[in-house]
């Protein structure tokens, strides 16, 4: 009997919502405000729209300061509209804050590069820097091509946190390209963490990192742990090994 009654239930609910489905209006469903802004996209998937922040356009480095020392200009080597790390002067990072955002970054090991592991070609793109040093939020660079090095710490990878799902790297001599989309972490209002940062990176047209939680800022030594922080510059590595310094170019970005 139970059985029946409960068959007739959903016969009945099934004739309701079949009868609804007749009856609605296609109108009832539809949403036409608030339109969202027109963008003019590049010509190619490398060119910044019309809505980005144009970080680095071959020309000066007047968007950067030194991490090191704020107040002062970057100090790295401007020459046939690319951008060529200066060891020496220590790692750059924009004047401007951000906290969500599209990232576009092309970068380009020396051909004629040499070492090997982590002391080949190493920077990094800090997604958000929290300080002088290497304080922050790494996404790795470094010649990943034919190298070996921990997998954790090659190109592609967010230093000594998440392993990258592919290896897509080009020979030294060819430019790469990050296309990266970076959520800062929230902290509730006694400092504690609310949500963890979240970063999709797409490394040469590859999905590398596919919305990975990161577990705090990237550390060399240790395990990472969560400081409260707003927004911060994104930040260039100058690396201290011994091998030939990588450049950059046309670099964009767009707030989200």
């Amino acid at each position: 009997m139970k059985y029946k009654i409960l068959l007739t239930a959903v016969l009945a609910a099934s004739a309701m919502m079949a009868n609804a489905q007749q009856t609605a209006k296609p109108e009832e469903t539809e949403l036409w405000s608030p339109e969202p802004k027109v963008v003019t996209p590049g010509k190619t998937m490398a060119d910044a729209p019309s809505d980005a922040i144009i970080l680095f356009n071959g020309t000066d480095l007047s968007q950067w300061v030194s991490a090191q020392d704020r107040t002062q200009p970057a100090d790295w080597y401007v020459h046939d509209g690319i951008v060529t790390v200066n060891k020496n002067s220590g790692n750059i990072e924009t004047k401007q804050l951000f906290t969500n955002y599209q990232l576009h970054i092309e970068w380009r090991i020396p051909a004629d590069i040499t070492g090997s592991g982590q002391a080949r070609g190493n920077s990094g793109v800090f997604l958000a820097s929290l300080g002088k040093g290497d304080a922050g939020y790494e996404l790795q660079v470094l010649d990943s091509y034919k190298n070996k090095t921990y997998v954790n710490g090659m190109a592609g990878s967010i230093y000594k946190q998440f392993i990258p799902l592919a290896n897509p790297a080009r020979p030294p001599g060819e430019w790469q390209t990050y296309d990266v989309i970076w959520t800062a972490p929230t902290f509730n209002a006694d400092g504690s963490l609310n949500m963890p940062a979240r970063a999709t990176v797409i490394y040469n047209g590859v999905v590398v990192e596919n919305n990975v939680s990161l577990l705090g800022p990237t550390m060399y030594i240790g395990k990472p742990a969560y400081k409260a922080h707003g927004p911060a510059p994104i930040k260039l590595q100058a690396h201290g090994d011994k091998s030939e310094p990588l450049s950059f170019r046309n670099i964009w970005v767009r707030e989200l």
